[in-house]
Protein backbone atom coordinates (compact mmCIF):
# COMPACT_ATOMS: atom_id res chain seq x y z
CA UNK A 1 0.00 0.00 0.00
CA UNK A 2 1.24 3.14 -1.14
CA UNK A 3 2.08 6.03 1.92
CA UNK A 4 0.51 8.96 1.35
CA UNK A 5 1.81 12.15 3.67
CA UNK A 6 -0.09 15.52 3.23
CA UNK A 7 -0.39 18.89 4.88
CA UNK A 8 0.24 22.56 4.25
CA UNK A 9 3.93 22.62 5.15
CA UNK A 10 7.18 20.40 3.95
CA UNK A 11 7.54 20.01 7.98
CA UNK A 12 4.75 18.50 8.55
CA UNK A 13 4.65 16.18 5.18
CA UNK A 14 8.04 15.12 7.35
CA UNK A 15 7.08 14.61 10.48
CA UNK A 16 4.72 11.87 8.76
CA UNK A 17 7.21 10.36 7.13
CA UNK A 18 9.60 10.33 9.80
CA UNK A 19 6.39 8.86 12.23
CA UNK A 20 6.08 6.05 9.13
CA UNK A 21 9.23 5.19 8.79
CA UNK A 22 10.89 4.88 12.21
CA UNK A 23 8.08 2.24 13.13
CA UNK A 24 7.88 0.34 10.47
CA UNK A 25 10.03 -2.48 11.30
CA UNK A 26 8.28 -4.92 8.88
CA UNK A 27 9.62 -2.57 6.06
CA UNK A 28 13.44 -3.68 6.53
CA UNK A 29 15.05 -3.30 2.89
CA UNK A 30 18.85 -3.85 2.41
CA UNK A 31 21.03 -1.67 0.65
CA UNK A 32 24.49 -1.20 -0.98
CA UNK A 33 24.88 1.25 2.20
CA UNK A 34 23.39 -1.11 4.63
CA UNK A 35 20.04 -1.65 5.78
CA UNK A 36 16.89 0.33 5.54
CA UNK A 37 13.61 1.15 6.69
CA UNK A 38 11.55 1.84 3.99
CA UNK A 39 8.61 3.05 2.28
CA UNK A 40 7.82 2.10 -1.59
CA UNK A 41 6.26 4.62 -3.11
CA UNK A 42 5.62 6.91 -1.17
CA UNK A 43 3.89 9.97 -2.29
CA UNK A 44 4.34 13.59 -0.48
CA UNK A 45 1.70 16.62 -0.76
CA UNK A 46 2.68 20.23 0.32
CA UNK A 47 -0.30 22.27 0.03
CA UNK A 48 2.15 25.70 0.45
CA UNK A 49 5.55 24.98 -1.34
CA UNK A 50 6.66 28.60 0.16
CA UNK A 51 7.07 26.63 3.72
CA UNK A 52 9.59 24.32 2.50
CA UNK A 53 11.64 24.67 5.59
CA UNK A 54 12.03 21.12 7.64
CA UNK A 55 13.12 22.46 11.01
CA UNK A 56 11.76 19.90 13.19
CA UNK A 57 14.70 17.23 12.00
CA UNK A 58 17.32 16.83 14.32
CA UNK A 59 20.25 17.39 14.35
CA UNK A 60 19.57 20.60 12.94
CA UNK A 61 20.25 21.27 9.00
CA UNK A 62 22.46 24.32 7.63
CA UNK A 63 20.54 26.64 6.14
CA UNK A 64 23.25 28.19 4.66
CA UNK A 65 24.32 24.82 2.17
CA UNK A 66 20.49 24.39 1.69
CA UNK A 67 20.18 28.01 0.06
CA UNK A 68 23.91 27.76 -1.79
CA UNK A 69 22.65 24.42 -3.34
CA UNK A 70 19.84 26.15 -4.83
CA UNK A 71 21.20 28.87 -6.34
CA UNK A 72 24.22 26.50 -7.43
CA UNK A 73 21.05 24.45 -9.43
CA UNK A 74 19.49 27.80 -10.62
CA UNK A 75 22.57 28.34 -12.21
CA UNK A 76 23.18 25.49 -14.31
CA UNK A 77 26.86 24.96 -12.29
CA UNK A 78 28.44 21.88 -11.86
CA UNK A 79 31.75 22.35 -10.11
CA UNK A 80 32.21 20.69 -6.89
CA UNK A 81 34.66 23.51 -5.12
CA UNK A 82 31.86 26.26 -4.19
CA UNK A 83 29.74 23.49 -2.92
CA UNK A 84 32.27 21.73 -0.90
CA UNK A 85 32.94 25.29 0.70
CA UNK A 86 29.40 25.15 2.42
CA UNK A 87 29.40 21.70 3.08
CA UNK A 88 32.80 19.94 3.01
CA UNK A 89 31.64 16.68 3.95
CA UNK A 90 29.68 16.14 1.30
CA UNK A 91 32.85 14.28 -1.26
CA UNK A 92 32.58 11.23 1.21
CA UNK A 93 28.80 10.82 -0.42
CA UNK A 94 29.22 12.05 -4.17
CA UNK A 95 32.96 11.74 -4.66
CA UNK A 96 35.98 13.67 -5.60
CA UNK A 97 36.92 15.52 -8.40
CA UNK A 98 36.66 19.28 -9.71
CA UNK A 99 32.86 18.24 -11.05
CA UNK A 100 29.74 16.98 -9.62
CA UNK A 101 28.55 13.66 -12.35
CA UNK A 102 25.10 14.43 -11.03
CA UNK A 103 24.75 17.88 -10.41
CA UNK A 104 20.92 18.81 -11.33
CA UNK A 105 21.40 22.09 -12.54
CA UNK A 106 24.07 21.27 -14.99
CA UNK A 107 21.51 18.43 -16.13
CA UNK A 108 18.43 20.58 -15.95
CA UNK A 109 20.41 23.74 -18.14
CA UNK A 110 23.44 22.21 -20.19
CA UNK A 111 23.53 18.48 -20.46
CA UNK A 112 20.62 17.85 -23.12
CA UNK A 113 22.49 21.22 -25.04
CA UNK A 114 19.82 22.78 -24.42
CA UNK A 115 18.04 24.51 -21.39
CA UNK A 116 15.53 22.51 -20.07
CA UNK A 117 14.01 25.33 -17.32
CA UNK A 118 13.93 27.99 -20.07
CA UNK A 119 11.82 25.53 -22.73
CA UNK A 120 9.50 24.93 -19.97
CA UNK A 121 8.81 28.34 -19.43
CA UNK A 122 8.25 29.06 -22.84
CA UNK A 123 6.34 26.52 -23.81
CA UNK A 124 4.05 26.71 -20.69
CA UNK A 125 3.58 30.59 -21.40
CA UNK A 126 2.27 29.54 -25.12
CA UNK A 127 0.55 26.44 -24.32
CA UNK A 128 -0.68 26.95 -20.68
CA UNK A 129 -3.07 23.30 -21.02
CA UNK A 130 -0.01 21.10 -22.16
CA UNK A 131 1.00 18.10 -20.55
CA UNK A 132 4.25 17.43 -22.20
CA UNK A 133 6.07 19.50 -19.99
CA UNK A 134 8.97 16.99 -18.42
CA UNK A 135 11.63 18.18 -16.99
CA UNK A 136 14.70 15.36 -17.00
CA UNK A 137 17.24 15.20 -15.04
CA UNK A 138 18.48 11.43 -15.16
CA UNK A 139 20.72 9.92 -18.19
CA UNK A 140 20.36 6.82 -19.11
CA UNK A 141 23.71 6.85 -20.77
CA UNK A 142 25.42 8.39 -18.03
CA UNK A 143 23.59 6.77 -15.15
CA UNK A 144 22.52 3.07 -15.48
CA UNK A 145 24.33 0.89 -13.58
CA UNK A 146 27.09 -1.48 -14.69
CA UNK A 147 26.32 -5.03 -15.93
CA UNK A 148 27.32 -6.21 -12.55
CA UNK A 149 25.01 -4.12 -11.14
CA UNK A 150 27.18 -1.94 -8.98
CA UNK A 151 26.68 2.23 -9.78
CA UNK A 152 28.21 3.95 -12.56
CA UNK A 153 29.27 7.17 -10.07
CA UNK A 154 29.05 7.70 -6.59
CA UNK A 155 26.96 10.86 -7.77
CA UNK A 156 24.05 9.24 -9.44
CA UNK A 157 20.95 11.76 -9.52
CA UNK A 158 18.76 10.76 -7.05
CA UNK A 159 16.11 13.00 -8.93
CA UNK A 160 14.79 11.90 -12.10
CA UNK A 161 12.16 14.45 -13.59
CA UNK A 162 9.96 17.48 -12.80
CA UNK A 163 6.33 17.75 -14.39
CA UNK A 164 5.16 20.94 -14.29
CA UNK A 165 1.16 21.74 -14.99
CA UNK A 166 -0.71 24.32 -14.86
CA UNK A 167 -3.77 24.30 -13.53
CA UNK A 168 -6.58 26.97 -12.39
CA UNK A 169 -4.31 29.60 -12.74
CA UNK A 170 -1.37 27.73 -10.61
CA UNK A 171 1.95 26.20 -10.92
CA UNK A 172 1.67 22.55 -10.08
CA UNK A 173 4.54 20.73 -9.60
CA UNK A 174 5.77 16.78 -9.55
CA UNK A 175 9.15 15.53 -8.52
CA UNK A 176 9.93 12.11 -8.81
CA UNK A 177 12.52 10.53 -7.28
CA UNK A 178 13.89 7.09 -7.57
CA UNK A 179 15.33 6.86 -4.02
CA UNK A 180 15.08 9.46 -1.30
CA UNK A 181 16.94 9.26 2.05
CA UNK A 182 14.52 11.09 4.46
CA UNK A 183 16.68 12.19 7.07
CA UNK A 184 19.81 13.57 4.88
CA UNK A 185 17.58 13.91 1.54
CA UNK A 186 14.62 15.26 2.25
CA UNK A 187 14.86 18.59 3.56
CA UNK A 188 16.92 19.41 0.60
CA UNK A 189 15.20 18.11 -2.61
CA UNK A 190 11.70 19.63 -1.24
CA UNK A 191 14.05 23.28 -0.97
CA UNK A 192 15.62 22.79 -4.31
CA UNK A 193 12.47 21.51 -6.38
CA UNK A 194 10.06 23.61 -4.62
CA UNK A 195 12.51 27.00 -5.10
CA UNK A 196 12.29 26.01 -8.94
CA UNK A 197 8.73 25.82 -8.80
CA UNK A 198 8.54 29.17 -7.09
CA UNK A 199 10.97 30.62 -9.64
CA UNK A 200 9.09 29.27 -12.84
CA UNK A 201 5.78 30.60 -11.28
CA UNK A 202 7.03 33.79 -11.00
CA UNK A 203 8.15 33.89 -14.79
CA UNK A 204 4.69 32.64 -15.97
CA UNK A 205 3.00 35.88 -13.40
CA UNK A 206 1.35 32.45 -11.98
CA UNK A 207 0.19 31.64 -8.28
CA UNK A 208 2.21 28.26 -6.70
CA UNK A 209 -0.06 25.38 -6.61
CA UNK A 210 0.66 22.32 -4.59
CA UNK A 211 4.08 20.51 -4.72
CA UNK A 212 4.14 17.35 -5.29
CA UNK A 213 6.69 14.33 -4.74
CA UNK A 214 6.78 10.60 -5.16
CA UNK A 215 9.71 8.97 -3.85
CA UNK A 216 9.84 5.47 -5.22
CA UNK A 217 11.79 4.36 -2.31
CA UNK A 218 11.94 6.74 0.24
CA UNK A 219 14.15 5.48 3.53
CA UNK A 220 15.96 5.72 6.45
CA UNK A 221 19.09 3.60 7.22
CA UNK A 222 18.96 1.82 10.10
CA UNK A 223 22.41 2.88 11.27
CA UNK A 224 21.12 6.78 11.36
CA UNK A 225 17.90 5.94 13.64
CA UNK A 226 19.86 6.75 16.55
CA UNK A 227 20.80 9.97 15.71
CA UNK A 228 17.52 11.02 13.80
CA UNK A 229 15.39 12.97 16.08
CA UNK A 230 12.64 15.50 15.78
CA UNK A 231 11.89 18.75 17.91
CA UNK A 232 8.05 20.00 18.54
CA UNK A 233 8.97 23.91 17.91
CA UNK A 234 5.97 26.44 16.49
CA UNK A 235 8.04 27.08 12.94
CA UNK A 236 7.34 30.45 11.80
CA UNK A 237 5.32 30.43 8.20
CA UNK A 238 7.79 32.14 5.40
CA UNK A 239 6.14 35.11 3.36
CA UNK A 240 8.95 35.57 1.96
CA UNK A 241 8.56 35.00 -1.91
CA UNK A 242 11.23 34.77 -4.78
CA UNK A 243 8.81 34.57 -7.59
CA UNK A 244 9.69 37.62 -10.08
CA UNK A 245 9.10 38.43 -13.66
CA UNK A 246 11.85 36.34 -15.93
CA UNK A 247 13.75 39.68 -16.34
CA UNK A 248 14.33 41.04 -12.85
CA UNK A 249 14.66 37.62 -11.98
CA UNK A 250 17.97 36.74 -14.19
CA UNK A 251 19.43 40.26 -12.28
CA UNK A 252 18.46 38.57 -8.92
CA UNK A 253 20.40 35.51 -9.78
CA UNK A 254 23.39 36.84 -11.15
CA UNK A 255 23.96 39.23 -7.71
CA UNK A 256 23.06 36.19 -5.27
CA UNK A 257 25.75 33.93 -7.34
CA UNK A 258 28.68 36.38 -7.26
CA UNK A 259 27.96 37.27 -3.74
CA UNK A 260 27.45 33.91 -2.80
CA UNK A 261 31.15 32.64 -4.53
CA UNK A 262 32.13 36.17 -2.96
CA UNK A 263 31.56 34.82 0.62
CA UNK A 264 33.67 31.43 0.07
CA UNK A 265 37.03 33.63 -1.13
CA UNK A 266 39.62 32.21 1.33
CA UNK A 267 41.39 35.94 1.34
CA UNK A 268 38.07 37.73 2.02
CA UNK A 269 37.90 40.88 4.52
CA UNK A 270 35.52 41.87 6.79
CA UNK A 271 35.60 45.27 5.03
CA UNK A 272 34.43 43.03 1.28
CA UNK A 273 32.24 41.44 3.65
CA UNK A 274 30.69 44.27 4.97
CA UNK A 275 30.39 45.50 1.44
CA UNK A 276 28.65 41.78 0.07
CA UNK A 277 25.84 42.01 3.00
CA UNK A 278 25.13 45.69 2.31
CA UNK A 279 24.71 45.69 -1.46
CA UNK A 280 21.70 47.14 -1.98
CA UNK A 281 20.47 45.63 -5.83
CA UNK A 282 18.77 42.83 -4.19
CA UNK A 283 15.01 42.09 -3.00
CA UNK A 284 14.20 41.85 0.72
CA UNK A 285 13.26 38.08 -0.04
CA UNK A 286 17.15 37.03 -1.76
CA UNK A 287 18.85 39.87 0.34
CA UNK A 288 17.54 37.51 3.81
CA UNK A 289 18.93 34.61 1.73
CA UNK A 290 22.33 36.01 1.38
CA UNK A 291 22.06 37.22 4.72
CA UNK A 292 22.13 33.48 6.38
CA UNK A 293 24.84 32.55 4.39
CA UNK A 294 26.67 35.61 5.22
CA UNK A 295 26.23 34.94 8.79
CA UNK A 296 27.80 30.72 8.43
CA UNK A 297 30.48 32.48 6.73
CA UNK A 298 31.28 34.76 9.30
CA UNK A 299 30.68 31.69 11.77
CA UNK A 300 32.99 29.38 10.09
CA UNK A 301 36.01 32.03 10.18
CA UNK A 302 35.15 32.85 13.64
CA UNK A 303 33.93 36.27 13.21
CA UNK A 304 30.91 36.72 15.67
CA UNK A 305 30.81 40.21 15.63
CA UNK A 306 30.27 39.74 11.65
CA UNK A 307 27.87 37.14 12.09
CA UNK A 308 25.85 38.92 14.34
CA UNK A 309 25.65 41.64 12.05
CA UNK A 310 24.18 39.53 9.12
CA UNK A 311 21.65 37.52 11.36
CA UNK A 312 20.24 41.01 12.46
CA UNK A 313 19.88 42.39 9.43
CA UNK A 314 17.45 39.54 7.79
CA UNK A 315 13.87 40.24 8.98
CA UNK A 316 12.96 36.71 8.13
CA UNK A 317 11.83 34.89 11.29
CA UNK A 318 11.83 31.50 9.80
CA UNK A 319 15.63 32.08 8.37
CA UNK A 320 16.49 33.03 11.99
CA UNK A 321 15.79 30.32 13.18
CA UNK A 322 17.05 27.86 10.52
CA UNK A 323 20.20 29.41 11.03
CA UNK A 324 19.86 29.73 14.86
CA UNK A 325 19.50 25.96 15.52
CA UNK A 326 22.42 25.31 13.02
CA UNK A 327 24.48 27.61 15.11
CA UNK A 328 23.79 25.99 18.40
CA UNK A 329 24.95 22.61 16.93
CA UNK A 330 27.88 24.04 15.31
CA UNK A 331 28.91 27.66 17.32
CA UNK A 332 31.81 29.58 16.86
CA UNK A 333 34.48 27.95 19.50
Amino acid sequence: MTDIFSAHTANEVWLQAYDRLVNNKQGSQESRLGATRESLHANFHIEDPRQRWILSRLPAFNPAFAIAEVFWILSGDNSSSFLNYWNPILPRFAGEGPEYHGAYGYRIRKQFEFDQLEKAYLALKANPTSRQIIIQIWDPNSDFPKDDGSPINRDVPCNICAMPKIRKGKLEWLQIMRSNDLYRGTPHNIIQFSTMQEILAGWLNLDLGAYHQISDSLHVYEDNLPEVHFDDIEIPLNSDSLALPKEAYEKQLTAMVKSLHGLTNPKLSTQTFAEIINRDDLKPSYKNLLLINAADCARRRGWKDEMDLAKSMCNNHLLILAFNRWEERYPIE
